[in-house]
């Protein structure tokens, strides 16, 4: 089984994240703003994980600054067109983005006509969203191990994905490099049709978000193998991580954060970050992210741009190396 990329990396990034909660910014004053309402501006249409992490968290900071804070959906071309829009506006602090989970993986798809790293200002890490690696029962696999062993067995499996492009597709695509087999993707427009596959048997593996198959996995229509985060998740607490389970070094977790365009005064930045970071914190807030399966985040700007460019070259190893194109 082949690591395609160092795990203590990436756990790096999301501890510096994470040691950021309690950091005060030096200074919190850029004269006269927040001055009028500000915009946070999220590329896909209203519902979904994005979206609704971003409501919560405009809610929230509208009250701590004293002004509006608006949620803007802007879908388009694989959330580009909304990042192409917040790219080119003022950097006032006025707009925000919320981009989605393929954020750090378009670049490696896309010709783009922003610069990920450059454009974007990093404010604050929003949630982390493991997933878990479920399969159909009719699957003679009752670990990850097992999974691998069909799979080195040449067993024909395919694994469903919500969309090329997406964390469950590199997921998918990182397991077959990790472990040595070659499981064929078959990729659907979202989530909902990719696990109403799954239960027909129609596919038999699945990197699902855990609140869409909770329920499946409860009612034993779906068996879960292993959850992708570096640790064991509380929704799921008799599931082990995949990498416990047989595949040392493997980890996956889809993210949401909060950017400002470029040159955006850093005093905007600390302020905003500072208050993000409190709001994240709140026991209301962490409840109501937990219903969609998020664990909130925090840390500092500087943290989030080293955990995006670290995503950013583990994503595009994975792409080049699966031959993923762009549809």
């Amino acid at each position: 089984m082949k690591e395609t990329q160092p795990m203590f990396q990436r756990r790096h990034a999301l501890a510096a994240l994470g040691a950021g909660l309690l950091t005060s910014p030096a200074s919190w004053s850029q004269a006269g703003w927040p001055a009028r309402p500000i915009r946070i501006v999220v590329p896909v249409a209203a519902g979904g994980g994005t979206d609704f992490t971003a409501r919560v968290l405009a809610d929230k900071l509208a009250a701590a600054l004293g002004q509006p804070v608006v949620v803007e959906n802007r879908p388009g071309a694989s959330g580009n067109l909304g990042l192409q829009h917040v790219a080119a506006a003022p950097a006032d602090g006025y707009t925000l983005v919320m981009p989605i989970t393929s954020f750090p993986i378009n670049p490696s798809l896309y010709k783009l006509p922003f610069d990920t790293v450059k454009d974007f200002a990093p404010v604050v890490l929003g949630g982390t969203l493991p997933l878990v690696l479920v399969v159909h029962p009719g699957v003679p696999a009752k670990s990850v191990q097992d999974l691998i062993a069909l799979g080195l067995a040449k067993t024909p499996l395919s694994y469903a994905n919500s969309g090329n492009g997406t964390t469950a597709h590199l997921a998918g695509e990182l397991f077959n490099r990790m472990a040595g087999i070659q499981m064929t993707g078959v990729s659907y427009k979202g989530g909902g049709p990719a696990v109403n596959d799954l239960l027909g048997g129609h596919v038999q593996v699945y990197f699902s978000t855990i609140p869409s198959v909770s329920q499946h996995i409860e009612s034993g229509k779906l068996r879960a193998l292993g959850v992708t985060g570096s640790t064991r998740n509380p929704d799921l607490p008799g599931v082990p991580t995949v990498a416990e389970a047989g595949l040392p070094g493997f980890e996956v977790t889809a993210w949401f954060g909060l950017f400002a365009p470029a040159r955006t005064p850093r005093a905007v930045i600390d302020r905003l970050n500072a208050e993000l970071v409190k709001i994240l914190a709140m026991p209301d807030v962490r409840q109501k992210l937990a219903v969609h399966g998020v664990q909130p985040g925090g840390g500092t700007p500087d943290a989030l741009r080293d955990f995006l460019a670290s995503d950013i070259d583990r994503w595009g190893k994975v792409v080049r190396e699966a031959g993923i194109r762009a549809e």
